[in-house]
């Protein structure tokens, strides 16, 4: 019995292995190559991107084509997605600095509404020097506009062949004026007519002489803003000879939107600053309101007094007002910061995050009120609780761009161009177009950068200074010629990290900011139909705190500009531009 049991245990055990094995070890082969052929499928549609060039698209891992940064694997492609989203990464996020918040009712009851306007002529007291009597400047005694004048100093010489007709008559009815007094009289009113004064009437009464050339005196104090003739010309009658302004009061000029004018009226006062002077602030009273809208720019004229006996404002200069507004009682005021609007002609655009553990941005058109204390006020397109991106807004659209959605500069999205190898690149909305003057000057901007560059190499923090002071010239002029919007906002990054660099004094902070600055030159560099000279695109791994960073430089042989010394040829040639 016992051998029958122990065989019987055995058949049982055998048994059980059996069954065991062809039902779950069928099951887990079945899971195992379920899920190898799961990971195998996510390895084929698994793509990999640059968190600084997120243009740059590849089926497997390795490095970024234009920075060398490693590369991270990018999103699946947006299932899910509308076209007024984008989805970006945290890596991508935290490295532009992307910020958000939630907007609300921030503004209420008093506060101040902002202005940008021009300093102006107070056309009140601008006097207009003109002739009373035909004839011909045989001299001028101004030379030139700004020029100071006093009231009664001469402003210049005319002959004039009437009046010396009528010096003869005078001293013929002076001769007569004891029996023919009513003649004498007749003459002497007609040359005052033409304001000569009793005093010059008397000179050539007295003289006996005809005076050929007539001085014209000025009537009021102030500055010559316009010289109207020159030596020799011939006047009429009324002819204006100069324009005399007093700057002692001049107007401050604003353009205001058509929905701020309920805000203004006749009176108000107001407080004016400028860039000039930025410690002073003038007071000024409202004095003009346009009642005429301009149709193009949907603005109108706000015009306000300002004092200016110590001479300080100039006419043609930039001023900001601020006036208070009327308090809005039992009203909720929805504001977005002004850093988290994108204007592009008409469309002002955010992006809203609407899920904010989630890094998904939705771009939303709005409609803006009135500018106070650095935000807008909100009409439309959004609601109190919506989380908008507040610092960033930029580099998100730009991701917009370059991935074919809508975005501020493209309303229907675009398509991802692609060059004559296939290999995917910069969306249309991010293509730069310049002009032939454009191009010219960037030739010269990329000359300041390689000497900027030079003195990194050197390390001479003080001669970097200097170097990129030249810079931020030479973009100014720049930003003078012709070039589509895309190329401007490069420009202006290119500007901003000049004018960084000009101000820092220490080298770590100096080539902190080159980084940017080359990031932004080798991206125009890119689409410029042809340079004088080939650049060579350069890398250095272990830069910006072993991130890696890019420069550009006209030899191929490596002198790296955030290391110098410590590491002169730490770097490699990572592409050219021709």
């Amino acid at each position: 019995m016992k051998k029958e049991n122990i065989v019987y245990i055995g058949i049982a055990v055998i048994v059980g292995l059996l069954v065991g094995y062809f039902i779950f070890g069928g099951k887990a082969e079945t899971a195992s190559m379920d899920a190898h052929n799961h990971d195998a499928e996510i390895a084929a549609e698994e793509m990999w991107t640059c968190s600084m060039h997120p243009q740059i698209m590849q089926p497997e891992p390795g490095s970024c084509p234009i920075c060398g940064m490693d590369l991270i694997p990018a999103d699946a492609n947006g299932e899910g997605l509308a076209a007024n989203q984008i989805k970006m990464t945290e890596n991508a996020m935290v490295l532009a600095g992307v910020e958000t918040l939630v907007v609300g009712s921030d503004v209420q009851g008093d506060d101040q509404i902002k202005l940008s306007g021009k300093v102006a002529i107070n056309q009140n007291s601008d006097a207009v020097q003109s002739a009373y009597f035909d004839g011909r400047i045989e001299s001028l005694s101004i030379n030139f506009e700004g020029e100071e004048v006093r009231k009664g100093q001469k402003l210049a010489t005319i002959y004039a062949p009437a009046l010396v007709s009528a010096q003869q008559e005078l001293l013929t009815a002076a001769g007569l004026k004891s029996n023919q007094p009513q003649l004498y009289n007749a003459v002497r009113n007609k040359l005052k007519l033409w304001k000569l004064s009793d005093a010059q009437i008397d000179q050539i009464e007295n003289s006996g002489k005809v005076v050929e050339n007539f001085p014209v005196y000025a009537n009021v104090n102030g500055v010559v803003s316009a010289i109207m003739v020159e030596e020799g010309d011939y006047i009429k009658t009324g002819s204006p000879l100069v324009k005399v302004a007093d700057l002692n009061s001049v107007w401050a000029v604003f353009d205001a939107y058509e929905n701020q004018l309920s805000q203004f009226k006749t009176g108000q006062v107001m407080e004016v600053t400028t860039t000039s002077y930025p410690n002073e602030k003038f007071k000024a009273k409202i004095s003009f309101i346009d009642p005429i809208l301009n149709a193009q720019t949907r603005t109108l004229e706000v015009r306000a007094e300002l004092d200016n006996k110590k001479g300080l404002l100039k006419p043609e200069m930039f001023v900001q007002g601020e006036v208070e507004v009327s308090k809005m009682e039992n009203a909720e005021v929805l504001t977005v910061p002004e850093s988290a609007v994108l204007w592009t002609g008409k469309r002002s655009v955010v992006y809203v995050q609407p899920d904010g553990n989630s890094p998904i941005f939705e771009l939303r058109e709005v409609e803006l009120g009135n500018l106070m204390n650095d935000v807008y006020v909100v009409h439309s397109g959004l609601k109190s609780g919506d989380r908008v991106v507040a610092k960033g807004t930029f580099t998100v659209d730009a991701a917009a761009q370059l991935q074919g959605k809508k975005s501020m500069m493209n309303q229907d999205g675009g398509k991802t161009m692609t060059d004559h190898e296939g290999h995917m690149g910069m969306s249309s909305a991010m293509k730069m177009e310049f002009s032939e003057k454009a191009q010219n000057m960037f030739e010269q901007l990329l000359g300041s950068y390689m000497k900027l560059k030079d003195g990194l190499v050197a390390s001479d923090a003080t001669q970097v200074q200097q170097l990129a002071k030249e810079g931020v010239e030479v973009a100014k002029q720049m930003s003078t010629t012709d070039m589509n919007d895309m190329a401007k906002q490069h420009l202006a990054i290119i500007s901003e990290k000049l004018t960084s660099i000009s101000k820092a004094s220490s080298l770590e902070k100096q080539r902190e900011d080159f980084i940017m600055l080359s990031e932004n030159m080798i991206m125009m560099g890119n689409q410029m139909k042809g340079l004088n000279e080939k650049v060579f695109v350069q890398h250095c791994p272990m830069a910006d705190n072993n991130k890696g960073a890019n420069w550009l430089s006209l030899d191929e042989e490596i002198r790296n500009p955030y290391y110098g010394d410590a590491m002169l040829t730490c770097g490699s040639v990572v592409s050219t531009i021709n």
